[in-house]
């Protein structure tokens, strides 16, 4: 059976989702809007707003105002994205699913959806996303992991607009097919596209969903065909991922604490640990193979020139932390900093076999300072907010806060399943 043909049965016929799930959807609803309202007055975010005029419609963008559906998908899932601050899955291929909510919001908002079906579809998505990500490595292939989020999407988008099987096979073929992504949009100096690449997976996802719901029928074979996924990109693609599909794998997705790429959430974690003494003389930052090819991999993570590399990069993170004592937005400000500069010189950053071995189970990370007065050393293998370590719900609601949310909108969030999605974007602007 085509993987397209599989995914599609999951999706029209799953209904096993239990309160823990749906709590668990809130949780990431919450954690994803309060990223998106923080990242309004983002550069990416200003472009966007002044090209609205040229996309008039009716979908509720999450700053206010109104844009046409695939414009607010893209909008809404790049204000979610471009902080690098929303949930995180780790696997063979890393994901973060929760960008698919941008649009669910939107296409939720023009269609006569309620709450209570917008959480159901971020857990089939969700789902997918997962299985997606632990069947195969897309990075190490030369392709980005967007290519498993529109898939994730297109889903769950689907699922929301209760797609019959044939159509939500054809929304997944005319998702993938058209639309592969380059591993390029994350290799050394990184871009705004960094952002972007994710909210164009997503918009793509949308306008395929769209069309496939409409009637527009797609290859047959996108997966297995002669020139499709499996032969021409991950012939390695392991399918036994998606026997038996049942939902649950949310569950199993991370939650950040800091504003960092995921791989240095335990760097973070650790540097802070650190009550060192002295003028650092080395820093050494032991870590999985995955963190040091993400986040440590050309000269750029060495002297990173905007916010987009520098979260990306264990250099910066470390020695901001280490300095500063603390990792919030506002350390990106220190870019370029000449103390930030000096520190990071003297960064190693080394792959340790036993660290890799048991990667994504533990993200093991060891920083060790060596100052003047002696070495210090901290580990740390399950950073806060993994799933073997959740952050509670009251931690998400302090980051949520942090973020600028008011305990009013913190209220709706937690409110979504009694009420239309329309009606739960536009009064997020008003409360």
């Amino acid at each position: 059976m085509e993987l397209s043909d599989k995914i599609a049965e999951y999706v029209v016929s799953a209904e096993d989702f239990s309160d823990e799930m749906l709590h668990e959807a809130k949780r990431r609803l919450l954690d994803s809007i309060a990223v998106a309202l923080a990242s309004i007055n983002s550069p990416p975010a200003k472009i966007l707003r002044e090209m609205s005029n040229l996309f008039a419609g009716n979908s509720p963008l999450l700053s206010g105002g109104e844009a046409t559906i695939d414009f607010a998908s893209f909008y809404n899932t790049l204000l979610i994205r471009y902080l690098d601050f929303n949930d995180t899955y780790l696997s063979k291929e890393p994901l973060h699913p929760s960008d698919m909510i941008g649009g669910l919001l939107s296409v939720g908002s023009v269609f006569d959806i309620s709450g209570e079906e917008l959480l159901k579809s971020i857990i089939v998505g969700y789902e997918i996303g997962v299985r997606l990500c632990d069947s195969t490595s897309l990075r190490k292939k030369g392709y980005d992991h967007v290519n498993f989020l529109q898939i994730a999407s297109t889903s769950a988008l689907s699922r929301l607009l209760n797609l019959d099987r044939e159509k939500a096979k054809n929304a997944i073929s005319l998702t993938l097919v058209p639309h592969i992504a380059l591993r390029e949009s994350r290799s050394g100096k990184l871009s705004m596209w960094k952002a972007g690449a994710t909210a164009e997976a997503v918009r793509n996802s949308v306008f395929a969903t769209l069309l496939a719901k409409n009637g527009f029928t797609a290859p047959d074979k996108p997966f297995s065909g002669v020139f499709g996924f499996f032969n021409i990109i991950a012939k390695d693609f392991d399918l036994s991922t998606f026997e038996n599909i049942k939902s649950g794998s949310i569950l199993k997705t991370f939650i950040k604490k800091y504003p960092v790429e995921y791989h240095a959430e335990a760097t973070v974690e650790a540097a802070l640990k650190l009550d060192y003494e002295g003028e650092i003389k080395k820093v050494i930052v032991e870590t999985y193979e995955a963190g040091k090819t993400i986040l440590a991999d050309s000269e750029d993570k060495w002297n990173p020139k905007n916010k987009e590399t520098a979260d990306h990069s264990l250099p910066f993170i470390t020695a901001v932390t280490l300095l500063t004592k603390r990792f919030w937005l506002d350390s990106y400000s220190l870019i370029g900093d000449p103390k930030v500069v000096s520190l990071m010189k003297k960064i190693e950053v080394v792959e340790r076999d036993d660290y890799t071995s048991v990667y994504p189970k533990e993200l093991p990370t060891r920083v060790i300072v060596i100052t003047d007065k002696g070495t210090y050393e901290s580990e740390v293998r399950v950073p806060r907010g993994h799933s073997a370590n959740p952050m509670s719900d009251e931690e998400i609601e302090e980051k949520a806060k942090l973020l600028g949310l008011s305990e009013s909108q913190i209220k709706l969030i937690w409110e979504i399943d009694n009420m239309k999605v329309r009606d739960f974007v536009r009064n997020l602007a008003k409360v």
